[in-house]
């Protein structure tokens, strides 16, 4: 990285893992001496566990959300230099059914948010959800200061789409993304269907053949 900046670098998880992240000195700071190195997850410290020459590194295991978020690396000394590494989830859509309740969830790891707010997404256009003109269809709760709910009351297929969360700090602000699936009711009753449908032909079948064995009895 550069001196006075922080090098960024995003990594997407699709399942429990163990992972290692390592910062690397460059070649051109290979000058900079007595460097003092400190990991953060958040804001809250924590030790490194792997030095060669230039290279520091920590291994997390990763078996649930609580453990994604930042971490980062800072290299101080006559410079400092960082870099932070953002660690998130594949991308799962919520399922849920018309009529039913959705409730959408947006957590901020390590730092307290100032404010939050909901987008939902219209065309290329985030909206604002103002839960207290529209109290009938959208719940925002605030469950803790890092924790923010929001509740789809009545879904319809109009609510299928994509939602934002954003977490405004004193130093600017970061979003979220949710993919919200609503389906039909009939969906689940497919398959139901199907059989009922196969259920029906294979009665049908059985009568039509008792009475062509009936009347075949009668001419004999």
């Amino acid at each position: 990285g550069v001196s006075g900046t922080s090098m960024e670098k995003n990594i997407t998880l699709d399942s429990a893992t163990g992972i290692e992240l390592s910062c690397r000195l460059d070649n051109k700071y290979s000058h900079l001496k007595s460097l003092q190195v400190t990991w953060k997850r958040g804001n809250e410290t924590i030790r490194h566990i792997n030095k060669t020459e230039n290279s520091w590194s920590i291994q997390l295991w990763i078996l649930d959300n609580s453990k994604l978020g930042n971490y980062s690396c800072t290299l101080k000394g006559e410079e400092e230099i960082s870099a932070v590494f953002l660690l998130q989830g594949k991308e799962k859509p919520i399922i849920s059914y018309e009529g039913d309740t959705a409730v959408m969830i947006c957590k901020s790891f390590g730092y307290t948010p100032v404010a939050w707010t909901w987008y939902m997404t219209n065309g290329s256009e985030q909206i604002a959800i103002n839960d207290s003109s529209l109290a009938d269809k959208y719940v925002i709760n605030r469950i803790s200061a890092s924790v923010t709910h929001l509740k789809i009351l009545k879904l319809t297929k109009e609510d299928d789409g994509v939602y934002w969360c954003e977490a405004a700090f004193e130093l600017g602000k970061s979003k979220g993304k949710l993919q919200l699936k609503v389906l039909s009711l009939m969906v689940p009753l497919k398959p139901f269907l199907a059989i009922v449908a196969e259920v029906v032909v294979l009665v049908a079948i059985v009568l039509l053949y008792e009475i062509y064995s009936k009347k075949k009895e009668k001419r004999a």
